[in-house]
């Protein structure tokens, strides 16, 4: 049963991750490409995740924090620096 629920999960979090694609290519302004990347990166940790359920192995934990950590930071970066112009202050 659990099965059946992760490949469904996968299907679902892998259509999220092309519609934010779309979204990143397609958008109108860089607020959208922002959101959508950052969108991205949240669907990339669910895939990570889904794919140690799978697995058994608790080692797609570690990698899906430690990309949550990088996305984070980057689209924090990303942000400052289409508000600004530049990252450090």
């Amino acid at each position: 049963m659990i099965d059946i629920a992760i490949k469904v999960a996968f299907v679902a979090v892998s259509l999220a991750q092309v519609l934010a694609m779309i979204r990143l290519v397609k958008g109108p302004s860089i607020g959208d490409r922002i959101l959508a990347l950052d969108t991205m990166v949240v669907n990339a940790i669910a895939l990570i995740v889904l794919l140690g359920l799978w697995g058994g192995t608790q080692l797609y934990f570690e990698a899906a924090l430690i990309f949550a950590m990088l996305g984070f930071v980057s689209t924090v970066a990303y942000c400052r620096f289409v508000l600004r112009g530049d990252i450090i202050e």
